[in-house]
């Protein structure tokens, strides 16, 4: 990494474990997030768009054309589908927890709470509960023929973590306003730099992800 990049906290887990307990999160320490004070060289191409797999956001296949109705219906589906195998990891991984579903906007949500022990597996990057997602997606994806964008959270750690992105997005936006320059920020995952974008677009600023695989990051524009 870079000098000019935000310090990482770490980055997601992609490919999922064939067990639970495959998923444990290695020891790690993290280092505190500091905001850039090198600008970047020069300004990247601007993505298409931002890609499916980078905002994940892409709508599943025919969802473009349903109703309503049709669409919440549907996502409670693939909330049931995905707490149904989420139950089961934890019976066979003789984990407590509860698991709560939604949903959200355009997306199914499920939550596992009480699991007092996830949640400590899943501190302190939440490495475990992205591991959980990938898999509880492709559980609903089998059963169902459509790619899921389902939302898992553990005891409410996504949520918290999204304050703390958006507290980080909104001091480099102060930064890239206050210099006139671009920050590049640390390498994050589809969901964090998804995060990351709403926060600048919130605040009039343009953003775009730049890099490729783990080290793909945001970059945040000051206002032309």
């Amino acid at each position: 990494m870079t000098d000019n990049q935000i310090d990482p906290t770490g980055a997601a887990v992609h490919e999922a474990p064939e067990a639970p307990e495959a998923a444990v999160i290695a020891d790690a320490e993290s280092p505190e997030n500091t905001v850039a004070t090198e600008p970047a060289a020069e300004a990247p191409e601007p993505d298409a768009d931002e890609t499916a797999a980078d905002t994940d956001e892409a709508e599943d296949d025919g969802a473009a054309d349903e109703s309503a109705e049709d669409r919440v219906r549907r996502l409670e589906e693939e909330g049931d589908i995905a707490a149904d195998y989420l139950e089961e990891l934890l019976d066979i991984a003789d984990l407590d927890g509860d698991i709560d579903i939604d949903v959200d906007g355009d997306r199914a949500s499920v939550e596992i709470r009480g699991a007092a022990r996830l949640g400590k597996l899943n501190e302190p990057k939440g490495e475990l509960m992205d591991a959980l997602q990938e898999l509880a997606r492709l559980a609903v994806q089998t059963r169902t023929g459509n790619r899921s964008r389902l939302m898992l959270d553990i005891g409410g750690f996504r949520a918290e973590h999204r304050s703390s992105l958006q507290e980080l997005a909104e001091k480099a936006v102060e930064q890239a306003t206050a210099e006139g320059q671009p920050v590049p920020l640390r390498p994050m995952n589809p969901f964090e730099r998804k995060v990351v974008h709403d926060v600048a677009k919130a605040a009039g600023l343009r953003s775009e992800s730049d890099g490729d695989g783990k080290g793909r990051h945001v970059v945040i524009y000051p206002a032309s």
